[in-house]
């Protein structure tokens, strides 16, 4: 019978996360890692056999929450039509959580820098984008509304600009708007 761990991949993760929210991806070591979690770094190197492998676990996490998320927010939708793009106005009707904007903002620059985390990023917004055309009843209404709803976390998360709640909730209602509408051809 072996030892039971004392730490998790989740644990590990966290640290890596907070690492990453304080330093940047590029900056990210195992070794940073290692002390952020107090483990060695033979236990980050047991789950995680490189910084890159370090780095896509993060990122594919952050993809993992945000379509647990979501598909929570669709369950919850009261309209019947339209679920997914509905959902996801209703996930931007609140600001993004204040202690993830550095480890977005910082996994941006990843993203960017290497193709590999690139290709997940573009694999991640075509099923989104898929979803919302497939279950809309006003598709290009959606896709438009889809759009709008990126733009505006991503402004958010990258801190280019913060929204008050009034005029986010302005905002939010005339995306609601559009997901509704049938542009003119």
């Amino acid at each position: 019978m072996g030892r039971k761990r004392l730490i998790d991949q989740q644990d590990i993760l966290d640290a890596a996360e907070r690492v990453v929210a304080r330093d940047g991806a590029t900056a990210l070591t195992l070794d940073a890692v290692a002390r952020e979690a107090g483990v060695g770094k033979a236990t980050v190197l047991y789950d995680f056999k490189s910084k890159q492998a370090l780095i896509e676990a993060v990122v594919d996490r952050a993809f993992s929450a945000d379509r647990a998320r979501h598909a929570a927010l669709e369950a919850e939708t009261p309209e019947a039509d339209s679920p997914a793009i509905r959902g996801r106005i209703r996930g931007a009707a609140h600001a993004p959580p204040e202690d993830f904007r550095p480890v977005a903002l910082n996994l941006s620059a990843a993203l960017v820098l290497d193709a590999g985390l690139r290709a997940k990023m573009q694999a991640s917004q075509a099923e989104v984008i898929d979803r919302i055309l497939a279950t809309s009843t006003a598709p290009r209404g959606a896709l438009l509304a889809y759009l709008a709803v990126e733009g505006l976390k991503f402004l958010e998360l990258l801190d280019f600009h913060r929204f008050d709640a009034a005029a986010r909730s302005r905002i939010i209602a005339e995306i609601e708007w559009l997901a509704e509408t049938t542009p003119a051809a």
